[in-house]
């Protein structure tokens, strides 16, 4: 679910509703903060990390990825 369907999902409650799930999720991420579960920019550099390595895979197996490898060392042995 993304952050737009959730908006929207929240829209169509009523206000106390609303105001009731707001002030859970914001409970929710104080405990999180409080138990060293929330750190996003740890959280961020793990995605990036994992997303890095399925990169390197893909560039490293997939001959269509690969394929102007050649000419990039082409071009760069003539303006040497």
């Amino acid at each position: 679910m993304t952050r737009t369907d959730i908006l929207d999902a929240l829209s169509k409650l009523p206000a106390d509703e609303r105001l009731s799930i707001v002030e859970t999720a914001l409970h929710q991420l104080r405990e999180q903060s409080r138990s060293g579960r929330l750190d996003a920019a740890s959280e961020r550099r793990e995605r990036l990390s994992v997303a890095a390595d399925a990169l390197k895979t893909a560039c490293e197996t997939d001959s269509e990825l690969t394929a102007f490898t050649t000419l990039d060392r082409d071009c760069a042995a003539e303006t040497r």
